[in-house]
């Protein structure tokens, strides 16, 4: 097998650093976050690290960059304490990929790539019409990660929109037929197939 020391990977450029450590975690989901900003424009952020945190009550959390990287996303949410998760399909990836574009605060991402903001009486932050999983989240707290100048924002699920079909029985949204999209690193995106579910694991 190849070694990478720190040292070998702090010689490499900013670029070549980034794809690796972001690859290096393996499969992520990809989430479009909806925002609305003090000016009344709305805001859509492309974050590749949404993550489960628990189902009772209903936490999800995404990492944020710095502020002085990436500022609307957390300012708009912690100003209204308000904001969608809306999942990307393979047929709205270039679209949403261009979401990640740093565009003045006064231009809408909706407008410039494209996508359809569906609004809701139920939350103040705008979905994307296009998506085929959208749930509105409450914001919970912001947990500044230190070491690295992130955070980690945490919020409570306070409705979920399901494509018609995608239910199971038992509560398993079935996310391949929605053609749902993975990552990996920063910019590849990846279909996917279910392989197999297994019972509950007991001893």
């Amino acid at each position: 097998m190849q070694t990478f020391t720190p040292d070998t990977i702090a010689s490499w450029d900013r670029f070549t650093r980034g794809n690796f450590i972001n690859s290096l975690s393996g499969f992520k989901s990809t989430h479009l976050i909806g925002t609305t900003h003090a000016n009344g424009g709305y805001n859509l952020g492309l974050f590749h690290n949404v993550v489960h945190l628990g189902a009772d009550p209903a936490l999800v959390g995404f990492v944020n960059r710095p502020r002085e990287a990436a500022p609307d996303t957390l300012t708009n949410i912690e100003r209204t304490g308000w904001y969608t998760m809306n999942a990307v399909t393979e047929a709205m990836v270039a679209q949403a990929h261009q979401c990640s574009a740093k565009y003045p605060v006064d231009v809408s991402e909706f407008d410039a790539t494209g996508l359809e903001p569906l609004l809701r009486p139920e939350c103040p932050a705008p979905f994307v019409a296009a998506s085929p999983i959208q749930y509105a989240m409450q914001l919970v707290e912001v947990v500044p990660i230190r070491h690295n100048g992130t955070f980690l924002v945490v919020g409570e699920v306070r409705g979920v929109w399901l494509q018609e079909g995608l239910l199971g029985t038992d509560g398993f949204i079935e996310l391949e037929k929605a053609g749902v999209v993975t990552t990996s690193g920063i910019d590849s995106y990846h279909n996917t197939r279910l392989i197999s579910r297994f019972p509950y694991a007991k001893p």
